[in-house]
């Protein structure tokens, strides 16, 4: 499709940087979304990445929920769930302090199809685990070459790229980590 690019390595499909919004209409976007924490609805769409990744963790982990966006929901269920959460997001809770810190898991909901530069972001996601800390990663997987032009999840202005299973298999033999795919579109990695 016209605008997109597929890394050869990962399979991953992406916008071309030309075509992406700028800051502030990005920005703009995200606060059309409504992401309560209180939503019923919305903590059991979270609960596809929580439920896996609570059944993974010691109790008293510490995390992060990078990318929280306005309304951190997923924050919310881990800490009821007796962990410690710090946020960040670059528009929502953009404390840089909270990403000098090791984090026994970090937790990356509807976020990762966001990012500009991938590499550099999954990398710097390296870098806040502990060894033996798990990233938990939901967006949904592109699977259907012939319906990507009129794909849902395409069509939304911020979403730049798009990862297949096989992107993020091959982004857990990159970085040496564990991958489980625990449930439709959510991926866990666990860091040696």
């Amino acid at each position: 499709m016209k605008g997109y690019s597929r890394c050869s390595e990962c399979g991953a499909r992406y916008l071309d940087p030309g075509s992406r919004l700028d800051a502030g209409a990005e920005r703009a976007h995200y606060d059309l979304h409504e992401n309560d924490a209180s939503d019923a609805g919305y903590r059991q769409f979270l609960s596809r990445l929580a439920n896996p990744l609570l059944e993974r963790l010691p109790e008293g982990s510490h995390g992060l929920d990078y990318g929280c966006g306005p309304g951190p929901a997923l924050a919310a269920m881990m800490e009821e769930a007796g962990h410690s959460v710090a946020l960040y997001d670059p528009f929502y809770a953009p404390d840089a302090a909270v990403l000098e810190r090791r984090y026994d898991f970090v937790t990356c909901s509807e976020v990762a199809e966001h990012f500009h530069d991938p590499a550099a972001e999954f990398a710097r996601l390296d870098g806040l685990l502990r060894p033996g800390g798990w990233l938990g990663v939901m967006t949904c997987f592109h699977t259907d070459d012939a319906r990507f032009g009129g794909w849902h999840y395409r069509k939304d202005p911020t979403h730049v790229v798009f990862y297949r299973e096989e992107t993020l298999r091959w982004l857990a033999g990159h970085f040496g980590w564990h991958c489980e795919i625990p449930a439709k579109d959510v991926a866990l990695m666990r860091k040696p």
